[in-house]
């Protein structure tokens, strides 16, 4: 289980390094290209919540097994593709079969393994879930640069063949139920998918149109009031999709919050370093993944801590200490110069790599750990919608700052350039005896050109630290919310 969910969520990381590949071999529009990725977080986004219906309906083995085969299917389509409109088809099937995989895991947790086993098996599952983001970056690099853009989506045919074919095996036998299926509300089914996906198009769209244009103002609201009516729908509905009412249970509430908090500095970082690796540093797809691996050993190493100090100090204060480990290491990247890059980044990434997992795994047990095995199902896919909805709020929060305060420090550096200011030419890298030695009047075409990327490299630099310590904000919000917990996992 753990190998098809590693491969689903390792597709949208290698996809994302390689979009420009993508882009020229197809001859997509630069405007078009990002709705390869788009499409799939979308149909991802639809497919979480409706993971708990979907073990109801035909249990946990063949969920899993025909989740990992229509993926694996759905690869292949997109490597033969030839066109934009077949590509987006084959990626929200991709999307959709891949949205069940990790909440089904976590499932499997709590639903297969005796108490004594779950802090190991959710140990197993948690490193793989935040390793392939992480470890994304580097394979899809080195696929752009060796093989052809194609083997961006086979790479999963052989993992999904084995994971089709051992699952249903390996997997206790357990009853269907598609009656349940029969009973579906289509109206709050309808309702949701509109919702969510006007939410993740409008987190898209925000950055570049501003929060408050008519059309991302429009599409946020809309999606509000379609997920309020969804909640409201599902707790008057004899069969409701999702059962919400597990967010009765505090210790069930706080996890989901604490794991959007993990959604915003997970994927965040995973965003920021390769945008201040690429643009600032000029680093290419593979340097980038590498210097990135940094994070990905620490997680591994740190893994198994996590599984033993949660026995020993309890899943509230270990949660605690991650988060504030994890807003230490987002901290100390917003005060990186503009020319940090492996050395200075080392220790940030370890920082990060070790909180994660104790973000991870504590919360995941004060969560789901004394449920049910009945609300189990239900509660994981909340669980970890809420992480996929705090990554797309975070990215989303990220380019706000990129693109809306990129220019005021361009701006702040010309005019202070102007006026001879040598601490604002150290800071965009320009020699400062250039600038005592150029002639009076205003600067020359060449003198622009010259000095404008590095503004922009400077400026970009500054935006990126005001969004690293934005996300160590909400990590700082994370260790607030622990306390609220009931440490009923740890009994």
């Amino acid at each position: 289980m753990c190998l098809g969910m590693f491969m689903a969520i390792l597709d949208i990381q290698v996809v994302a390094t390689s979009l420009p590949t993508i882009q020229r071999a197809l001859n997509i529009s630069p405007e078009a290209m990002s709705w390869i990725q788009t499409a799939y977080l979308i149909a991802e986004v639809i497919a979480i919540p409706l993971t708990g219906l979907f073990t109801r309906a035909l249990s946990l083995r063949w969920l899993f097994a025909s989740g990992v085969g229509l993926f694996t299917l759905a690869s292949i389509g997109c490597a033969l593709s030839d066109s934009l409109t077949t590509l987006l088809g084959f990626r929200i099937i991709q999307g959709f079969s891949g949205g069940v995989l990790i909440p089904a895991v976590f499932s499997a947790v709590f639903m297969l393994f005796p108490p004594r086993l779950h802090a190991a098996a959710t140990t197993i599952g948690g490193v793989v879930a935040v390793l392939a983001p992480t470890i994304g970056p580097v394979v899809g690099g080195f696929i752009t640069e060796t093989w052809s853009w194609p083997w961006l989506f086979l790479i999963n045919v052989i993992p999904g063949l084995i994971a089709t074919a051992l699952t249903p095996r390996l997997l206790p036998r357990q009853p269907t139920n598609l009656g349940e299926l029969a009973k579906l509300d289509l109206v709050a089914l309808v309702v949701m998918v509109l919702a969510l996906a006007s939410l993740e198009i409008g987190l898209k769209q925000a950055p570049q149109s501003g929060w408050l244009s008519p059309l991302c103002a429009g599409l946020l609201l809309a999606s509000a009031l379609g997920i309020a009516i969804f909640v409201w729908r599902s707790f008057r509905a004899a069969h409701p999709i999702v059962q919400f009412a597990v967010m009765k249970r505090r210790s069930f509430a706080i996890g989901c919050a604490l794991s959007f908090c993990l959604g915003v500095g997970l994927y965040g970082s995973v965003y920021l370093m390769p945008v201040f690796l690429s643009f600032v540093r000029r680093h290419d797809a593979f340097e980038i993944g590498t210097i990135m691996l940094v994070t990905g050993i620490s997680q591994l190493i740190a893994a198994p801590l996590a599984a033993l100090l949660e026995s020993r100090l309890g899943a509230r204060l270990l949660t605690a200490a991650g988060f504030l480990l994890f807003a230490l290491g987002l901290g100390l990247s917003s005060l990186q110069p503009r020319t940090a890059d492996f050395a200075e980044m080392f220790w940030p990434q370890v920082l990060r790599g070790v909180a994660i997992m104790f973000c991870l795994l504590p919360p995941t047990r004060i969560a789901l750990g004394s449920l049910p095995e009945k609300d189990v199902a239900d509660a994981s896919a909340l669980f970890n919608l809420m992480r996929n909805l705090g990554g797309a709020i975070g990215i989303a929060l990220i380019d706000t700052i990129l693109y809306g305060r990129v220019a005021a420090y361009a701006e702040d550096f010309r005019i202070r350039l102007l006026a001879g200011d040598l601490t604002a030419a150290q800071a965009i890298g320009l020699d400062p005896s250039r600038l005592l030695n150029r002639p009076p009047g205003p600067p020359t075409p060449e003198e622009i050109d010259f000095v404008r990327p590095m503004v922009e490299k400077a400026s970009l630099a500054l935006c990126v630290g005001e969004a690293w310590a934005m996300l160590a904000g909400v990590a700082v919000l994370g260790v607030l919310l622990v306390f609220l917990a009931n440490d009923r996992a740890k009994q």
